[in-house]
């Protein structure tokens, strides 16, 4: 089975430049990934990319602004980083927002946002990368779900369908990819509470939250597991 260290390994983080997107990119960047941050806001991926290069003395993150609900944009990403890095090794699906609504409030622009957002984006943007997973016989995709994607909380709902949808969309892809027998693994992070302020290593997460920092070691502990292993669901949270 294919295998490849880190250091040949290219990365699309979307929302990589902040919270739990960016811890990601910082521990695949020092592990000696090539990483590309994608979201909306080009000047916070440039400022991001320039922060995290200089921490680690190398030029290893880039970026790409795009929107995930633009089906054409998802396209442009994916043609940019084969045509700059030849592969896509590893993508993971950290862009998401909730609108809080309840269940009797909720509004049609709200639940339309939060879907396309967290669910059909990540579908589109899947399907658009698998391809080249595909041909090149290896990846790893990993998809930041949630706690609301295992419990239902009143004053999300919208968010509790879309991350309820995203992991129900991995059981069908994790069953693609095993039948078609291709060297590709799907891990699904589903974090509790993560303090997404406080961020700098030596801050103390708020108390119920836990550090964006144990996701990213969790993230390289996974991704560096045997080729024939995957931790279906990975759950964290505070006591």
């Amino acid at each position: 089975m294919k295998t490849k260290p880190f250091s040949q390994q290219t990365a699309i983080v979307t929302g990589g430049a902040t919270g739990i997107g960016r811890s990601f990119t910082e521990a695949l960047a020092d592990a000696g990934a090539q990483v590309v941050i994608a979201s909306r806001r080009r000047e916070v991926l440039e400022m991001a990319a320039d922060q995290i290069n200089r921490s680690i003395g190398a030029e290893r993150v880039s970026t790409c602004a795009f929107d995930i609900r633009d089906n054409e944009q998802i396209e442009g990403l994916v043609s940019f980083v084969v045509e700059r890095h030849r592969s896509i090794d590893i993508l993971i699906n950290n862009s998401g927002l909730a609108v809080p609504e309840t269940v009797e409030e909720i509004s049609d622009a709200g639940w339309e946002k939060v879907l396309q957002t967290n669910l059909r984006g990540v579908m589109q943007l899947c399907r658009a990368v698998l391809p080249h997973m595909m041909k090149e016989d290896f990846g790893d995709i990993v998809n930041i779900s949630s706690q609301a994607g295992k419990h239902g909380y009143a004053d999300v709902p919208s968010y509790c369908a879309s991350k309820f949808g995203l992991l129900g969309y991995a059981e069908a892809l994790r069953d693609h990819v095993r039948k078609t027998k291709a060297n590709i693994r799907v891990f699904n992070f589903c974090p509790g509470l993560v303090d997404v302020e406080n961020t700098d290593a030596t801050t103390k997460p708020r108390p119920g939250f836990i550090h964006v920092s144990n996701l990213a070691r969790t993230l390289i502990y996974a991704l560096s597991l045997d080729r024939d292993v995957v931790l279906e669901d990975i759950n964290l949270y505070a006591k």
